[in-house]
């Protein structure tokens, strides 16, 4: 009995070794994936904490942050893959993070604020508006964490209150505006501005260049300067259909960004006025590119935003490695038209396939 009691533990025994054995390498595939996804969701967590005010790519000597004045317009996508090139070919760590709108001035300081404290070596700034972000670029540049600025103007010298200014020269680009606007009027005629938002300086440059242009030609009226879409194009779209009967009145129409341009192409689709209004925007998006195709658009001044987040990491870079950088670098601005739309040049600026 006890022989027989001792064969049946042996046969137990050897089929429990078995049934391990067999299932080691499921039980390590399972231990893995579990690992894995673990990490996955840490990941997914993590990105969507930092999107879309926060997006980082790894890897390099220098960690540098980059502030947009926001993150949800087209045109900062773009900014944001010129930037991430820079790094990858520079061989720095990217750190992209901005407010979610363009009128968050106390989330864009936090922001500032934030890699200030956690000791970034540099800092790239496109201030959403020129005063309020002077003191922590000031705070920045005291602790040894040099700031380039970019797509719009900050109060101060560039050179010497922060690195350098790596921008479109906004007041041609207004300039170029006004003067094909008045070009499609023949020199005559009642115009609208529809400005962008209080305190931006680079659309607020842009707005006096279209104005210099258009007061240079005697027979040209303004008829509204003083109107502004805010920094959606839902709210500019409303501000439009606030002033829809002085539009009804005027020839012509300028915006002077992405936002504000589309907000009044949906008010003039709305009242049945797109393509009937002449209308020169600023910026580029596939929707604007499209209006411009059906002519509902007759121009748009388009930067460069990818050439722009580029050069401003790059400007970085080079100070961080004792280079000499210029204090103020162009990143130029073109006139789109339908008769110029599918030059190569252009077609790399829009998007456009």
């Amino acid at each position: 009995m006890d022989r027989y009691m001792s064969w049946i533990l042996d046969r137990i025994l050897d089929r429990i070794r078995y049934r391990v054995r067999d299932r080691i390498p499921i039980l390590l595939m399972v231990i893995c994936a579990a690992a894995a996804l673990s990490g996955c969701g840490r990941r997914e967590e993590a990105g969507e904490r930092g999107s879309p005010e926060s997006q980082s790519s790894t890897g390099g000597s220098y960690t540098i942050a980059v502030i947009p004045k926001g993150t949800t317009h087209m045109f900062w996508n773009s900014v944001e893959k010129g930037a991430k090139d820079a790094g990858e070919e520079l061989e720095v760590s990217i750190i992209w993070k901005g407010p979610l709108k363009e009128n968050d001035r106390a989330q864009q300081i936090q922001v500032m604020q934030q890699f200030i404290a956690q000791g970034v070596d540099g800092i790239v700034l496109a201030p959403l508006d020129f005063r309020a972000l002077v003191s922590p670029v000031r705070d920045a540049m005291k602790r040894d964490i040099p700031v380039v600025i970019f797509d719009s103007a900050l109060e101060g010298e560039p050179g010497e209150d922060f690195v350098s200014f790596v921008a479109t020269n906004n007041l041609n680009g207004g300039r170029l505006g006004g003067e094909r606007l008045a070009e499609i009027l023949g020199n005559e005629g009642k115009v609208v501005l529809l400005r962008y938002l209080v305190g931006s300086a680079s659309t607020n440059t842009r707005e006096e260049g279209f104005l210099e242009a258009i007061r240079q030609r005697p027979a040209m009226e303004v008829l509204v300067d003083n109107r502004y879409a805010g920094p959606t194009a839902g709210e500019a779209k409303t501000r439009a259909l606030n002033m829809i009967d002085q539009i009804r009145r005027a020839d012509g129409i300028f915006c002077s960004n992405e936002s504000a341009t589309y907000g009044m192409l949906l008010a003039l689709r709305q009242e049945g006025l797109a393509g009937e209004v002449r209308f020169v925007g600023f910026d580029a998006s596939p929707p604007l590119v499209q209006a411009l195709t059906d002519g509902e658009i007759d121009a748009l001044v388009v930067q460069d935003p990818e050439k722009m987040g580029f050069m401003a990491v790059g400007a970085l870079v080079r100070h961080l490695n004792g280079e000499e950088v210029e204090p103020v670098v162009d990143t130029g601005a073109v006139l789109v038209t339908r008769d110029n739309m599918d030059d190569p040049e252009i077609v790399r600026l829009i998007g456009r396939q």
